[in-house]
């Protein structure tokens, strides 16, 4: 009878250590409001952020590299829409978004990607014609 009172006290510290190692193991997805704001604000972070070689292009057509990045300072929710028009998409696991002006050759788009639970730039074009 002692032994089987022993064996329920151990019982409920075997459960809780179980759930404790459940735990420790959950995958914690990076915020992308966090991330959007710190891109734009951190110059290394954002370089940290993007996926050479990036997708897309520059205003002259070539090829993004680290050498020719411009730094995105300006969030697309802080773009002037009194002179550009703006549109963006967000799901679980992209951010698209796209500024022009209308009538006038310039556009530029990027689009972004939870990629092993952490956001990065995979994509940027710019023309301006």
């Amino acid at each position: 009878m002692l032994s089987f009172c022993f064996a329920l006290a151990l019982l409920p510290s075997c459960s809780s250590t179980k759930s404790k190692a459940s735990r420790a193991k959950k995958i914690i997805i990076e915020d992308f409001d966090r991330f959007y704001d710190k891109f734009h604000k951190d110059r290394v972070f954002q370089l940290s952020r993007l996926k050479f070689p990036l997708q897309g292009h520059s205003e002259t057509g070539k090829k993004w590299t680290k050498a020719n990045w411009n730094i995105m300072k300006v969030r697309i929710y802080d773009v002037d829409k009194s002179q550009y028009k703006v549109e963006c998409k967000k799901t679980d696991k992209s951010f698209f978004q796209l500024v022009w002006i209308e009538n006038a050759g310039f556009n530029s788009e990027c689009r972004f990607e939870l990629i092993d639970n952490k956001w990065y730039l995979v994509y940027a074009l710019a023309i301006d014609i």
